[in-house]
């Protein structure tokens, strides 16, 4: 009998043993930030004897030991966004008006505990020393979270300085791939980055469009430079790697010598990646040197702007989103009507992922109770946030706690943008539906 019982639990610890095994291959088998299997690293010679990012960072410092404070008059939250005396000031004060309404709405709702949030917000003026400061100078306000920025360098300087005064970040705007790989696991991300982007635009280009010769037009800073790395590492791995890459400065009107050197380079495809000002002049400029190629451009051309300055010339260009503001989405709608009527303007993709972010940030504080290190761990812990329904749609975290949610396909069409979700066929492999 005893000789019966050991054979059972020997063949019970087999098969959970087994299905540890299987779960965790499957696990592994998913590609990092959600790329196509075709446009990983070495993919067709080799498999990787180490995968990076494919499991949370844990926190095992001490913090969560410390008591909520007594007498607080308000609970404040920072804020880190282009606000003023910056080329950025119209997304940044979409920014800041995204996580206004969010805390308004909230203390509506009787804020923490009878007590009201407060925003504390300061400018990102785009300089390296100067975003340290704006986080030490929360830090002593006495913020809980921080949200934001847009510009590449300030938000990884201000990561790092958050990260010694223990302070949760949450990222509403910055999309560079980079900056969820420093391994701060007190740094989440609600907005998808360039990667995805830059995976969409690569299988549309070479495997829908079949073009072969795609030359790359970008803004010389690392906004341009990080962000169109992802492409052109894509363009590549697929078998096309681009033709010619030439550069422009942010505030340019004339490109005449770079549209010069496209020509020269028979390229069937052009793709832009710059704020939506620049990039419209460059169509424009293309057509009038009679330049008929396709165009592909970063996100920033989903903007009221790229259209006004193009008008029927912005028909035909293709672009991705992180969003559709124009899917049937109830709590989108709520938001947007509330904008609306708070600030009198239609919200882009930067208000709607603040308006999230900020929702988000006070939801933990209200599980979490006001003590950093627990705010931390309810934000990074994979469970409570995962699939979260927000105005931008859901938001789906990978293991550094990256936005790898929806992206949308934007074709603009009667000088109008209009959306498709751009539609992974297995999401185990990462093989791209054409």
């Amino acid at each position: 009998m005893k000789v019966l019982s050991y054979k059972l639990l020997f063949a019970l610890l087999l098969i959970v043993f087994s299905l540890r095994i299987e779960t965790h291959a499957q696990y592994q088998e998913k590609n990092y930030g959600k790329t196509p299997k075709e446009i990983v690293p070495y993919s067709k010679f080799s498999s990787a004897y180490v995968k990076h990012f494919m499991e949370p960072l844990p926190f095992r410092g001490a913090g969560r030991e410390k008591a909520e404070p007594e007498g607080l008059k308000t609970v404040r939250i920072g804020f880190l966004g282009p606000i003023a005396n910056s080329k950025d000031t119209v997304k940044g004060k979409q920014m800041i008006q995204g996580t206004i309404l969010a805390m308004e709405q909230a203390n509506a709702r009787g804020g923490y505990k009878g007590i009201p949030f407060e925003l504390m917000p300061h400018n990102d003026a785009g300089l390296w020393g100067a975003a340290a400061n704006e986080v030490i100078a929360m830090d002593d306000e006495g913020v809980w979270v921080i949200l934001g920025s847009l510009n590449d360098i300030v938000t990884h300087v201000a990561i790092r300085a958050a990260l010694k005064c223990e302070i949760p970040v949450v990222n509403i705007a910055n999309p560079d791939p980079t900056l969820t790989e420093t391994n701060i696991p007190w740094v989440i991300r609600v907005i998808s980055d360039d990667r995805q982007a830059s995976y969409a635009l690569a299988n549309r280009i070479y495997k829908v469009d079949g073009h072969k010769r795609a030359a790359l037009l970008r803004t010389n800073s690392r906004y341009g430079r990080v962000g169109t790395g992802e492409f052109k590492d894509a363009s590549r791995r697929l078998g096309f790697p681009v033709s010619v890459e030439v550069r422009f400065e942010d505030g340019d009107s004339d490109f005449k010598d770079q549209l010069e050197a496209i020509k020269k380079s028979n390229s069937d495809a052009v793709v832009l990646w710059g704020d939506a000002r620049e990039m419209a002049l460059i169509v424009k400029q293309m057509r009038a040197m009679g330049m008929d190629q396709p165009v592909y451009t970063s996100d920033r051309a989903v903007s009221p702007e790229f259209i006004e300055i193009l008008g029927n010339e912005a028909n035909g260009i293709v672009t991705t989103c992180q969003y559709n503001p124009k899917a049937n989405n109830p709590k989108y709608k709520a938001f947007r009507s509330a904008y609306i009527r708070r600030f009198g303007m239609e919200p882009d993709v930067f208000a709607v992922h603040a308006y999230d972010g900020m929702n988000i940030t006070i939801e933990a504080i209200e599980k979490a109770g006001l003590n950093r290190t627990r705010i931390r761990d309810l934000l990074t812990d994979m469970k409570t946030f995962q699939n979260y329904q927000g105005a931008s749609g859901k938001i789906v975290f990978d293991a550094s706690w990256n936005d790898i949610g929806q992206i949308y396909m934007v074709e603009i069409k009667n000088k109008d943008f209009i959306f498709t979700p751009y539609v992974y066929e297995d999401e185990l492999t990462g093989s791209i539906k054409k």
